[in-house]
């Protein structure tokens, strides 16, 4: 089975073998595993041990982008505390306000159209207008519209008006470029290593910098999520996790970073995952559906197409229809108007999603899907 969902995505054979042994988390044979992770990924971040540090926490990428908002933002009241303002348009953006806003941190949210990226522009004459912002809140790949906003270009903005920033990379590190030394305003980037890594879930990532963490020291509100507490750990005992962590999903995931540099690492996963989308996107157009996002706006982690306007259409009846041709597709959508959602990540190429467009023509016509022209957005 073939998913091609934005995560947990397809892996290869050896990263799911890697899962097969039993393994003790405290014994001295494993702790370098987690060291290995944590240099490993630090370095694609462009992180310097001097100045950021690669943190790992059990979960999945709420978890690790709450730990994020709880450890660089102080609690709304509290002396010191700013806003964060997060540019929202989809279900990630405002979910990550929910996470703030339950967290008790002061949000200030930017309503915006949800098939182009955010205006750079835009985000500098909020800034400019309230001193209080603290932290620009940015989803890097809006899993649930595809589109994908440029971080560089936000972060340059952010840096000019003295602010801080922290990104949720959760489907786009890996693939999308970000070079947390060259943007030092970023304080956080978390992703897991289920995405563009193509390992297993559970586990989430964050690589920080130093001085935030030690800035924002008992802030956080919670034992768990404290990434103050989750580095500190590691500098007692390296190698170490303060909970039980998921081990074999670790040791998987150490073969997925090999088989990742193996591959080229970022420049080749983009450029893999940017044919799929291609390839997609033609594809869909020439069945005569209609893609959600512009193409010059389309990311490459995961495409929308708008679901089609005949009566005969039932994402659940078309999802089951795929399955059985050998390709797991979402069966709900997070965009305004009902769309289908296709992930381009994961261990699958350009020839799969070529499969996977005629797999999508055939179940169309077995459900006598004949206007493929796309529903209209309520009224």
């Amino acid at each position: 089975m073939k998913l091609l969902i934005p995560g947990p995505v397809t892996t290869r054979a050896e990263v799911r073998a890697a899962m097969a042994e039993d393994i003790a988390p405290w014994d001295n044979d494993f702790r370098p595993v987690l060291s290995d992770i944590r240099t490993r990924l630090l370095a694609i971040a462009g992180g310097l041990p001097e100045t950021h540090t690669a943190l790992a926490l059990q979960g999945c990428g709420h978890f690790i982008t709450e730990a994020a908002l709880r450890s660089f933002l102080a609690p709304a009241g509290e002396p010191g505390a700013g806003r964060i303002l997060i540019p929202a348009i989809g279900a990630y953006a405002d979910r990550m306000a929910r996470l703030a806003r339950e967290a008790g941190r002061d949000v200030v949210s930017m309503d915006l159209p949800d098939q182009i990226p955010v205006d750079p522009a835009a985000v500098a004459a909020v800034l400019a207008t309230d001193p209080a912002i603290s932290h620009v809140g940015m989803v890097y790949s809006e899993t649930g519209t595809g589109v994908i906003h440029d971080a560089a270009a936000i972060g340059a903005v952010v840096r000019a008006a003295g602010r801080r920033m922290i990104v949720d990379a959760v489907s786009a590190f890996g693939a999308l470029p970000l070079d947390v030394s060259a943007q030092p305003e970023i304080d956080a980037v978390m992703f897991t290593s289920n995405k563009c890594f193509e390992g297993l879930p559970g586990l989430g990532f964050a690589v920080c910098r130093l001085d935030g963490l030690e800035a924002n020291k008992g802030r956080a509100g919670s034992w768990s999520f404290d990434l103050q507490s989750i580095y500190e750990m590691g500098l007692r005992s390296p190698g170490s996790f303060r909970f039980t962590p998921p081990v074999q999903v670790l040791s998987a995931f150490r073969v997925a970073l090999d088989i990742y540099q193996a591959e080229g690492g970022q420049p080749a996963r983009l450029a893999r995952y940017r044919a799929n989308l291609d390839t997609l996107y033609d594809g869909i157009l020439r069945l005569g559906l209609s893609p959600y996002a512009p193409r010059a706006h389309q990311g490459p982690v995961v495409m929308n197409t708008h679901a089609p306007a005949d009566p005969a259409w039932n994402l659940q009846t078309f999802v089951d229809g795929l399955k059985r041709r050998g390709f797991l597709i979402s069966n709900f959508f997070n965009t305004p108007t009902p769309s289908f959602r296709v992930g381009c990540i994961g261990a699958i190429t350009p020839e799969d999603m070529r499969s996977f467009v005629d797999s999508v023509d055939a179940v169309l016509g077995e459900m006598q899907v004949r206007n493929r022209s796309p529903q209209p957005a309520a009224a």
